[in-house]
């Protein structure tokens, strides 16, 4: 017991908790984007979606599920970044040429994942609890959240600050993705440059595909 707490509460533990909650959500955010989809589709089906989602009983658990897996990376990202900042040292030597500086998305992943995280918030007191409209297809009454998501993203305001947290999930996702595999001991140098170009794909797909729907449900409808 005591040698399997050590290794939780390890840097090493903690990076493994880091990967496997963010394996969770890069898969969850890529499903919530692919779905969202449906806005181009017709706002019927976009109804249509929402409801069968928020009207299965499972909804409740896997809220729950993603609330737990999300405060559990926030927490850990957390000590990992205070961690790090007490135990690095005040004076440092000459880095050597040939050792490569961290990238931006990865010295910013702390500040990214807070603004996010805000944003979650935000994003479900607008949508999840925000105005009640409803519709009526086939007989079922439900709610219209096309229409309040028409409404939002018909302001300016909320479709720049939309924009900009998308990329900012992007870079998010970007060091997130490809960190994973070095985290879960995949990383191998041999494979590593897929590694890197699958988490700038990755990241590029999800965001460009949030991006897409304030700009065009803004300029088209």
């Amino acid at each position: 017991m005591s040698a399997n707490s050590g290794f939780l509460t390890s840097s090493i533990g903690k990076k493994y908790f880091m990967a496997l909650t963010a394996t969770v959500w890069s898969l969850f955010v890529m499903v919530h984007m692919l779905g969202n989809i449906l806005i181009f589709v017709s706002a019927e089906a976009y109804n249509k979606y929402s409801h069968a989602l928020t009207s299965n009983p499972v909804i409740y658990l896997a809220e729950l599920f993603l609330v737990l897996v999300l405060l559990i990376h926030a927490f850990t990202g957390f000590t990992l970044f205070i961690r790090n900042r007490t135990t690095k040292p005040k004076f440092y030597s000459v880095t050597p040429v040939r050792v490569k500086s961290a990238s931006i998305s990865s010295r910013t992943m702390i500040y990214t994942g807070t603004i996010i995280l805000a944003f979650i918030i935000w994003h479900l007191i607008t949508f999840k609890w925000g105005e009640m409209y409803f519709v009526t297809y086939d007989g079922i009454q439900m709610r219209d959240i096309y229409k309040l998501v028409v409404e939002k993203f018909k302001d300016p305001f909320y479709v720049a600050s939309y924009s900009v947290i998308m990329i900012l999930i992007g870079v998010h996702l970007y060091h997130g993705v490809q960190s994973i595999f070095q985290s879960l001991g995949i990383s191998h140098p041999r494979y590593n440059k897929f590694f890197k170009y699958f988490g700038y794909t990755y990241a590029v797909v999800v965001a460009a595909g949030f991006f897409s729907q304030p700009i065009y449900v803004f300029l088209a409808r």
